[in-house]
């Protein structure tokens, strides 16, 4: 078949979607190390813990405030990832993996971390980098064009050289285009860096942590730094960016400022917690031996116990409980090893304890809820309901709020709120299919025109965003 310029122009910019897609989509989420924790195209799996949100909040709030976001906080969401690794999608959330925590031995670490993300959002980074990729993707049409047409043109004039010479043109030209916009990455990453230590230094914090990060990104880099090419990475080799902060961070008059001891303890309290839940009891108890008496060591082995769903789970944790009576945390522990346990009807006791230090914390309303529909007691299902409302209106983002609420709605034969509240809950996890489907099951008993039909109704007229064409 003879090479035309029409056909060769479509098999290449067909191509060259592809490759700015991807560009696009690794441009979208920039990862503070240089393998992103999130799966192209897949869903990132989420954490959701109380104490570690409100820890996460603490460390960040001084440097949002310096920052000028302040007003805007982004939203920080724990991911379910033991790799060191965080990022921004966009400016509205902070994605950090529970591995910045469990290897983070002070909480200037991931502070250092938070820092350096904000100065992705402050800095507007994420909308130039997408006019960065569009350029690049400019870049590469032109070159991938002229490539086509000298191809065309040796193909027509039976040239091999000016054939091979405009395949070659076609194909590095995408490799340019890429180059380019890494280029443009790695000025970013570096004017990230500079915004980190002025917050930091704004805020009365040392940059001795962020620098920790570095050297063991630089650590871990050590073997195959030799057969890197620095011009093909999106973030500058760790080496180069810890010799070149440490020297700015220095002259910082709070470069040996310690940090604040009542943080340090949480920080030792969220580790041994995320280390727990995430690994086996026995792997717990020999990170946390029993001749270890410290409080974070107290509470891992707790919930290794709970884990175990053996009798004496709740004895040790009413041992940690006598230790600090104030601590709502302890109570949820409490009220999560009855669930456990499976009976749901003790837990409502704990849960409700943990909300009189906290009332406002969803994640507790939810906890109570859960447990006073799983006690199926008829009485309770009332105050399933209001509990469960009243979390969805703080945090509208919880699938488990929505599927026990529509346990509570079925029980007392209100099956059109029941669908309805399954159709949110499904909006909630991405499955818009099913979603439509219980949302226009629900319309069909509901009052055309109230409040709850037209709920239902914007869900059966969404339109999920075409990822492919996005930018």
């Amino acid at each position: 078949m003879p090479v035309t310029r029409r056909t060769t122009r479509k098999t290449l910019q067909r191509s060259l979607r592809k490759t700015v897609a991807s560009l696009c989509s690794a441009a979208i989420a920039i990862p503070l190390v240089i393998t992103p924790a999130h799966s192209q195209g897949g869903r990132v799996p989420i954490v959701r813990d109380a104490e570690t949100e409100a820890l996460l909040k603490d460390y960040a709030k001084p440097i949002f405030k310096v920052a000028g976001i302040g007003q805007s906080e982004p939203e920080i969401i724990l991911v379910n990832n033991k790799s060191f690794n965080a990022f921004v999608p966009d400016s509205r959330r902070m994605f950090i993996n529970i591995g910045v925590l469990m290897d983070a031995e002070t909480p200037n670490e991931v502070i250092g971390v938070i820092a350096h993300e904000t100065g992705h959002i402050a800095g507007r980074h994420l909308v130039r980098l997408r006019a960065a990729a569009s350029n690049a993707q400019i870049i590469a049409v032109i070159g991938m064009l002229l490539g086509a047409g000298a191809a065309a043109a040796g193909a027509a004039a039976g040239s091999g050289r000016a054939a091979s010479g405009g395949a070659a043109a076609a194909l590095s030209a995408p490799e340019v285009g890429k180059r380019s916009l890494l280029a443009y990455q790695r000025g970013e990453e570096a004017a990230a860096d500079r915004a980190a230590l002025r917050y930091l230094n704004a805020t009365g914090q040392s940059a001795r942590g962020m620098l920790k990060t570095f050297q063991r990104m630089s650590e871990q880099q050590l073997f195959s730094s030799q057969f890197a090419d620095p011009y093909a990475q999106s973030h500058p080799m760790a080496q180069e960016r810890y010799s070149g902060l440490l020297r700015e961070a220095q002259k910082s008059k709070y470069f040996d400022q310690p940090d604040d001891y009542v943080l340090q303890y949480r920080h030792e309290q969220v580790r041994a917690k995320l280390f727990a839940f995430s690994s086996h009891p026995s792997a717990t108890l020999r990170a946390y031996p029993r001749s270890n008496k410290s409080p974070a060591a107290q509470y891992a082995r707790a919930i290794a116990a709970m884990k175990s769903r053996g009798k004496g789970a709740v004895k040790e944790i009413d041992a940690l409980i006598r230790t600090q009576p104030n601590n709502p945390h302890y109570y949820e522990l409490k009220g999560q090893a009855f669930m456990e346990g499976g009976d749901p009807r003790s837990a409502i006791a704990p849960f409700r304890k943990a909300l009189s230090f906290k009332p406002n914390e969803p994640q507790f309303l939810v906890w109570l809820g859960y447990a006073l529909v799983g006690a199926n007691n008829p009485a309770y299902l009332p105050e399933a309901e209001r509990v469960l409302k009243r979390a969805i209106a703080l945090d509208e983002n919880s699938g488990v709020a929505y599927s026990q609420l529509a346990i509570a709605h079925g029980r007392q034969g209100e099956r059109a709120e029941a669908d309805l509240a399954t159709a949110k809950g499904l909006m909630v996890r991405g499955d818009f299919g099913a979603a439509k489907r219980y949302a226009a099951r629900a319309q069909k008993s509901l009052k055309r025109g109230s409040p709850a039909w037209v709920q239902a109704d914007d869900i059966v007229a969404y339109k999920p965003p075409d990822v492919g064409n996005r930018r």
